[in-house]
């Protein structure tokens, strides 16, 4: 891969780290809808992205 590709996948590596993070928070805190809402939002991520 080179140095371009990777750079322009920071951004989207973010944003998916950053929806995990939330829906284990979700989870964590016994919101189980919110929790899969942010599962969900980064799986579309990964999707797009790729």
């Amino acid at each position: 891969m080179d140095a371009s590709k990777r750079s322009q996948l920071i951004f989207p590596a973010l944003l998916i780290l950053m929806n995990v993070g939330a829906s284990l928070v979700a989870f964590k805190a016994g919101d189980w809808r919110r929790g899969v809402y942010w599962i969900t939002s980064a799986l579309c991520l990964v999707v797009v992205a790729t």
